[in-house]
């Protein structure tokens, strides 16, 4: 596991904050898994041209707890586009407030596909 966060800019920054944790002040999983699933659609949105909506999420495992008052930033990497979908590789990365030093919590793959406007599964542009 890497110290340094990648290099482009997260697709999401958010705070941890109380309402999404447990009594211990962990945050929720689902919470977290959330987030990373906005952030591969945003990458996934923006090749697609379109409205897309998430399929799979492959393995998924939490490396580190997250704690409220946390900063939480999520990176998103196409990975592949397909003739209908597109996979994202989503990294998610924490930072106590106190200090600038990030620790990468969890990853995961999140596999898109598009849809047209009637919510049916459409092609997506080779280019």
């Amino acid at each position: 596991m890497t110290d340094i966060p990648p290099e482009d800019p997260p697709q999401i920054r958010v705070i941890a904050m109380p309402a999404d944790a447990n009594p211990a002040g962990d945050i929720f999983g689902g919470w977290l898994m959330a987030h990373m699933d906005q952030a591969g659609a945003s990458v996934a949105l923006r090749r697609a041209r379109g409205r897309v909506a998430t399929v799979a999420v492959d393995a998924m495992s939490f490396h580190l707890p997250v704690a409220v008052g946390d900063e939480v930033s999520l990176y998103g990497t196409l990975l592949s586009v397909g003739r209908t979908s597109i996979r994202v590789h989503v990294e998610a990365w924490r930072r106590d407030r106190t200090s600038e030093e990030a620790a990468r919590v969890t990853q995961a793959t999140f596999t898109f596909v598009a849809l047209d406007e009637a919510g049916r599964k459409r092609s997506v542009d080779p280019t």
